[in-house]
């Protein structure tokens, strides 16, 4: 496996700043569980209920003979094979419930009701329960009951619009970021809502839709309409108004620059040897570049082509410009940086031996996350273990 030998060995123990939290995960695919696998990195255990002899569907996502994707996303967590269509498994989950401070579901709005497991009898037989409901539209609303996955939040939140050439169709972002933004913000509800439990003794309920995920990070462009009548569109690589600030060729690959600031680009002017471009009218200022933008832009990209990418590099290095090369998984796997901050570490695994993985983020202090055991492989392979520990059965 190339460039395993730059990432760590993943700790297998030690203690999060959510230990002695205990989850319910009920989601399936990515947005619930992904909410799980950052809460579980935590520290907290997250005791994941999947179908059993089926499971989550994301034991078969990704790339490869044995797809990895798993191993990431459950990280941290326990199978319990339940089946909540069932009275007896209903049960089972009404019981672990009422031992746990989190709940995480991502159905449609209504199924908790229909499987007999309607938050309000959930927190009132756990009055400190607090319940993540990760949605396409949300739990109120008349879009509620409607399907939703997070390629349909991306478009509706802004975000497709936006992305790719403007002579094309809208692209993907190349992840699931509008699943993985509704969990990171059920995540951020969820931890905001043991502070407020911490104060009232009273759980509540976290509500976290796909589309208000993204329109959460469209900056400016709701305003940027409704008092300028401006609507932002495809702009390719390129920040419109905002240059120098893209991706410039190199005689042996590309290399992103961001010289957009007067005083940056008067040393990128320099390290071009090229330093009239800083006092030159259309340039010299935030305004002109933008007004010059795609001719700057030009300048700039016939004095990178001339370059090898790792000369480019040293001379922005040596003249403080912010600029980088555009990683793939194996720059990453290899890079210094990387391996000095333990961003990759190498998770045991009963299959595949060890799996290279992002490590947990962000970085506390006093109580750091880890990875403290690996995906549970077999469906329903840890429940008896949480029967016990959690119900003494």
């Amino acid at each position: 496996m190339t460039g395993t030998t730059s990432t760590s060995s993943a700790p297998i123990t030690g203690k999060g700043a959510l230990d002695g939290i205990r989850v319910v995960e009920m989601g399936q695919l990515i947005a619930g569980p992904f909410c799980g696998q950052l809460l579980g990195d935590m520290g907290a255990e997250v005791a994941k209920l999947e179908s059993p002899g089926v499971g989550d569907p994301m034991r078969h996502w990704g790339q490869g003979e044995i797809p990895t994707w798993w191993r990431v996303i459950a990280r941290n967590k326990y199978s319990v094979a339940v089946d909540l269509r069932s009275e007896e498994g209903q049960q089972t989950a009404r019981d672990l419930i009422a031992k746990a401070d989190i709940l995480i579901e991502n159905f449609r709005p209504g199924t908790l009701e229909k499987w007999n497991l309607n938050p309000v009898d959930l927190m009132a037989a756990n009055p400190g329960l607090i319940i993540v409901r990760v949605s396409g539209y949300g739990q109120t609303g008349p879009y509620a009951s409607r399907a939703g996955f997070g390629g349909i939040g991306e478009a509706m939140g802004g975000w497709r619009a936006i992305v790719g050439e403007p002579d094309r169709a809208p692209s993907r972002m190349g992840v699931s970021i509008g699943d993985t933004l509704a969990a990171t913000y059920g995540c951020m509800g969820a931890l905001a809502a043991l502070e407020a439990r911490r104060k009232t003794g009273r759980g509540q309920i976290v509500d976290s839709t796909l589309y208000e995920s993204v329109l959460q990070v469209m900056e400016s462009l709701v305003p940027e309409y409704a008092i300028n009548g401006h609507k932002r569109t495809r702009t390719g690589s390129v920040l419109p108004k905002i240059a120098p600030s893209n991706v410039y060729p190199c005689s042996d690959g590309e290399y992103l620059i961001g010289a957009n600031q007067d005083a940056v680009f008067a040393r990128l002017a320099q390290a071009m040897g090229q330093p009239e471009l800083a006092t030159d009218a259309r340039y010299a200022t935030h305004l002109a570049r933008g007004e010059h933008q795609t001719e700057l832009d030009q300048i700039v990209g016939d004095w990178t082509s001339t370059l090898k990418v790792q000369e480019l590099e040293d001379l922005m290095i040596e003249y403080a410009v912010p600029a980088g090369r555009v990683y793939d998984a194996e720059d990453m796997m290899n890079d210094p940086h990387f391996v000095a901050r333990e961003a990759i570490v190498r998770v045991p695994d009963a299959v595949l031996g060890e799996v290279p993985m992002q490590n947990t983020f962000p970085r506390l202090s006093d109580t750091p996350g880890s990875i403290r055991r690996p995906a549970p492989l077999e469906v329903g392979q840890d429940t008896s273990e949480i029967l016990e520990r959690w119900l003494a059965r």
